[in-house]
């Protein structure tokens, strides 16, 4: 498989980008802003905003995303969920290339450049997720635990097997012989999982980056995590043994704080000591957060 790079006389494949949205106009624009730098050639992507029911409405939608990228697509997605809103972009995609974001992510400039040509390697792919806190130089508490835990896709893939669709690439045929995203699971997980069983090749490509802003507020903090335990609780539930795995992982939670407090002292990516102590505060009620809830789902559904 030869992938042309920009300026090549080869004629590069043509990518759909595919991005979820609801509620979050601010942060579109910016994706948007920095999918129209790419060094992609401008004839040979499109991209297509699956648009989740946002209060201001499909048009006013339209408007923003047209005023901030020429030539972007909005679709309505009216099933609720991020899963069924890609899914509604897939739909609607003519790219030969499949490559997901977030609306709060900001790709790289040559973002397509390296996901497509990691294609090259691999039948699917994840690429670096770096978290941005809004001050650099004085990250809040919950901006310090999540520059460092945050989005690890690195871990994702070559650990634990699965790509975020944060930042994901693959080819029209894989996804379509895989199927659709799920809803009611981790649909990233699941569809990751069920891609491998298929034998499909699952890669890291860090060059492939994008930047996400970090949480600031509690609020969104908390539910963030008490979907991800959820969702979590929801996939283990269903394996063998399910019940006596989440309350191993629920034991093994607390018990983890001090490993992890070590790497948040050793970090270099924190600027000085108050934002690792702010970090080491949150990942200790993160830990025990993700216990409390564990052991309450799995008792709730013990009959």
């Amino acid at each position: 498989m030869i992938i042309a790079t920009p300026g090549s006389p080869l004629e590069q494949p043509f990518v759909s980008v595919i991005i979820p949205h609801c509620n979050d106009l601010a942060n579109l624009r910016l994706c948007l802003q920095a999918l129209a730098a790419q060094d992609w050639p401008t004839g040979r992507f499109e991209i297509i905003v699956g648009e989740n029911n946002s209060a201001i409405g499909l048009a006013a939608v339209r408007d923003a995303c047209r005023d901030a990228a020429p030539g972007v697509t909005v679709v309505p997605a009216p099933i609720q969920g991020a899963g069924p809103a890609r899914n509604a972009a897939v739909a609607a995609a003519r790219g030969t290339i499949l490559a997901f974001t977030d609306s709060d992510c900001v790709p790289v400039q040559d973002w397509l450049t390296q996901g497509v040509g990691g294609l090259a390697c691999y039948d699917f792919l994840g690429g670096e997720v770096v978290c941005v806190a809004r001050q650099p130089a004085d990250p809040k508490p919950i901006e310090a635990f999540e520059i460092l835990f945050n989005f690890d896709f690195k871990s994702y893939i070559e650990r634990h097997g699965f790509t975020g669709t944060g930042n994901m690439f693959t080819t029209r045929q894989v996804f379509d012989h895989v199927g659709g995203f799920r809803t009611g699971v981790p649909e990233d997980v699941d569809w990751s999982f069920r891609a491998r069983a298929m034998g499909y090749r699952l890669g890291y490509v860090a060059a492939a980056r994008v930047e996400h802003p970090t949480r600031d507020n509690w609020p969104d903090f908390i539910r963030r995590w008490e979907r991800l335990v959820a969702e979590h609780h929801g996939r283990v539930r269903a394996m063998r043994f399910g019940r006596l795995r989440m309350l191993a992982w629920a034991a093994a939670m607390p018990l983890s704080v001090p490993v992890h407090a070590v790497r948040i002292l050793r970090s270099p990516r924190l600027p000085h000591w108050r934002a690792r102590w702010g970090g080491i505060r949150v990942l200790a009620w993160v830990r025990l957060f993700r216990m409390r809830r564990m052991l309450a789902l799995t008792f709730s559904h013990a009959g």
